[in-house]
């Protein structure tokens, strides 16, 4: 019965709510009651009359300045408020109404209605009730009205009463959160979330510093999400997100065996509450048997569309043929090429047709265009030709387009990146059979070759670190010249694995520039080494490369700086000592007294 008052409720109130905008005086609405909203509530003028003067009273009016104009309720021997002439107790008074009429219904309808400057307008009166903004923006929402969703709940948020604000408010914070983030407000976002921070409920503060967690680890801002994550693991102590940030961050971090440890500990705390539904309980058993499984499993099916695609993805490279042999060839002046053969080329056209996306050839990583708007085809197709995977081209294309969705996560390493790396090791140990001459990225298609074992080479960087590392320096033996940038990317994960000898090894190899983050490298291997003298002069190279490094380094409130589209800064630029400080300042600081250092390097060292 109470869904049958809802839904009759609605379309009176809907109708209602057209007759006010059409005449916004209360006569005229309730003739409209009598004549025609009658029809709306099964044609009980009774039930008609005695609802019109309670909606009316919560209707805000465009000509009040968005106010409304409540009725004074009669006492039982007054005359009835709908006008009818009878006293209140023969009248409305007497009517039994089916169910409850919600304060703020038409408010929440209005919101759904209003467009363009009268929305605005609205919105900007101030007298919207927070659970209307907070119902019409999740509609609007749903509803696919993206930019009119972040319109009103920003209403809500702005300028908020937070001592009032109503628990049910949080899905529509993260859902304004996730509206800046893919709309490209990435200032109101930061903006947002530093107004909870300091000034919102404990609900809302934990998760925006879950929030914030997880925006640090998009950005591999690890020593940040760090942070936030225990500020919110304070906030909000039993929150099973935690669980599910906690494994993330530590399976960044490449502490996988301390990721299942911790995923057991959520499950045993979290499933004697009792306060979980059976759903949430298995996710944290299946967290806390394999992190990395779990986390993998639950991108995929993240996808939507692209759910079965992925996985049906996952099960052919899992069972994925050993790769047939590549044409290489010596030239004369000893270098090493590989040259594409008719059936590879054959098969990259058959592929093409579905991907349709062109590599930029311009670029290191990069497409001219983004495959995954329909991914759903390709990846469809190429689980029923996976012989198209025996050209280097749609590896190359495969493996870009999964680095640039996936190569910041590093549960998706295993399934996605390190079967096709095995395919790629395979023609490099044929490449070896060859000779032992340069293999330059511009020589005949060696390209496709180094830029696949570029993306593999990010794309196992946080969750198969150690066979990154190896295959980096794998591809730095074959292309002297660094054509792929990845002597930084070596020497970086050698610091984190504390090999600072075979690091300083790796900075001193010859390079035609040098290069930010080979230098500060040398500077911390150096450091830690505690040769200071030799550290010094490092550090000052790496400051004639870029003045801003140690002031980005040393100030622990550094403000961040946008990176360009390309995410190539530019080379001294201050986004260039950013981009170094987001990816290895957690090194400096972990290591003894190495801050404190680079503030003052020219202090005395014992």
């Amino acid at each position: 019965m109470l869904a049958v008052w809802v839904e009759q409720l609605l379309g009176f109130a809907s109708g209602a709510l057209g007759a006010i905008r059409d005449n916004e005086h209360y006569p005229s609405f309730m003739a409209w009651a009598r004549d025609e909203g009658r029809a709306l509530v099964g044609d009980d003028l009774a039930l008609a009359q005695a609802l019109a003067p309670e909606l009316w009273s919560q209707t805000p009016l465009a000509r009040a300045d968005f106010n409304c104009e409540p009725l004074a309720r009669p006492g039982r021997n007054e005359p009835c408020w709908c006008d009818s002439g009878r006293k209140t107790k023969h009248c409305c008074g007497a009517v039994e109404i089916p169910g409850p009429i919600p304060s703020h219904l038409m408010w929440m309808l209005s919101l759904r209605e209003w467009k363009g400057p009268v929305l605005k307008a609205a919105l900007a009166s101030g007298h919207a009730p927070a659970q209307a903004l907070l119902e019409a923006g999740l509609i609007a929402a749903e509803s696919g009205q993206r930019g009119r969703a972040q319109q009103i709940l920003e209403a809500l948020f702005e300028g908020a009463d937070w001592a009032r604000m109503p628990e049910q408010a949080e899905p529509a914070f993260e859902l304004l959160v996730d509206l800046y983030q893919e709309r490209g407000f990435y200032r109101k976002r930061t903006a947002l979330l530093d107004e909870v921070l300091d000034r919102g409920p404990l609900f809302l503060r934990g998760v925006a510093l879950e929030r914030l967690c997880l925006m640090h680890l998009d950005n591999d801002d690890l020593a940040s999400a760090r942070e936030a994550f225990v500020r919110a693991q304070q906030a909000l102590p039993d929150s099973p997100t935690l669980a599910y940030i906690e494994a993330m961050l530590l399976l960044h971090e490449g502490n996988v065996e301390e990721a299942g440890e911790r995923a057991r500990f959520w499950f045993r705390r979290l499933s004697r509450q009792g306060d979980l539904d059976p759903e949430q309980l298995q996710f944290l058993a299946d967290l806390a048997e394999n992190p990395g499984a779990t986390l993998a499993e639950q991108m995929v099916n993240s996808e939507e569309d692209l759910a079965d695609p992925l996985a049906a993805l996952q099960a052919l490279l899992e069972a994925l043929p050993t790769a047939p042999l590549l044409d290489f060839v010596s030239a004369e002046d000893g270098s090493r090429e590989y040259h594409r053969s008719a059936r590879e080329a054959t098969l990259f056209a058959a592929w093409q047709k579905h991907f349709q996306v062109l590599v930029d050839e311009d670029a290191a990583l990069g497409f001219e265009d983004d495959p995954w708007p329909h991914a759903s085809d390709w990846l469809a197709e190429l689980c029923a030709h996976p012989e198209w995977l025996d050209s280097p081209q749609v590896m190359q294309a495969l493996t870009l387009a999964l680095t640039s969705r996936f190569g910041s996560l590093p549960w998706m390493a295993p399934s996605l990146f390190e079967p096709l790396a095995q395919r790629l090791e395979r023609w490099l140990t044929q490449l070896d059979g060859v000779g032992d001459g340069p293999f330059v990225w511009d020589a005949a298609d060696n390209a496709v070759l180094l830029r696949t074992g570029l993306a593999l080479v990010v794309g196992m960087e946080r969750g198969a670190r150690e066979h990154s590392r190896e295959l980096a320096e794998r591809l730095l033996t074959l292309d002297a010249q660094d054509s792929l940038g990845l002597r930084e990317l070596v020497l970086d994960q050698l610091l984190r694995e504390g090999s600072d000898q075979r690091a300083l090894e790796v900075s001193y190899q010859p390079m035609e520039t040098a290069l930010l983050g080979v230098m500060m490298g040398r500077a911390l291997a150096l450091y830690r080494l505690e040769r200071f003298d030799e550290a010094r002069e490092a550090l000052r190279e790496a400051q004639a490369i870029n003045g801003h490094v140690l002031e980005m380094l040393c100030n622990e409130q550094a403000r961040a700086v946008s990176l360009p589209a390309s995410g190539l800064p530019a080379p001294g630029s201050r986004a260039e000592a950013w981009q170094y400080r987001t990816l290895m300042r957690d090194q400096w600081a972990n290591t003894r007294g190495a801050l404190v250092w680079l503030c003052d390097p020219e202090s005395p060292r014992d």
